[in-house]
């Protein structure tokens, strides 16, 4: 089972609000999901981003791919640079 890092629509006609959550790759964009590990709002002016980040690095080192936007979110709370100095790191 292929594990994804993706957005789920929430909210009501021209207001989105989206969470972050960890499904299997095969599911649709709003079915069944394993885990919420954040939520994102796109309109307020700068957006908000929650994101838990011990859940999100837990899925990442389980082999989890993220979606293109949530890879742009991850990077811009600073999560994915400390998944990626966590994989240089020698595991002693």
């Amino acid at each position: 089972m292929a594990v994804h890092l993706r957005l789920t629509r929430m909210g009501r006609h021209k207001r989105p609000f989206y969470r972050v959550v960890a499904v299997d790759s095969r599911s649709r964009r709003d079915g069944k999901y394993l885990e919420i590990v954040g939520t994102h709002d796109p309109l307020p002016e700068p957006a908000v981003t929650n994101l838990k980040s011990d859940r999100v690095l837990d899925w990442l080192q389980k082999g989890a791919q993220p979606s293109v936007t949530v890879r742009t979110l991850l990077r811009r709370s600073g999560i994915l640079k400390t998944f990626e100095e966590s994989k240089k790191k020698p595991n002693a």
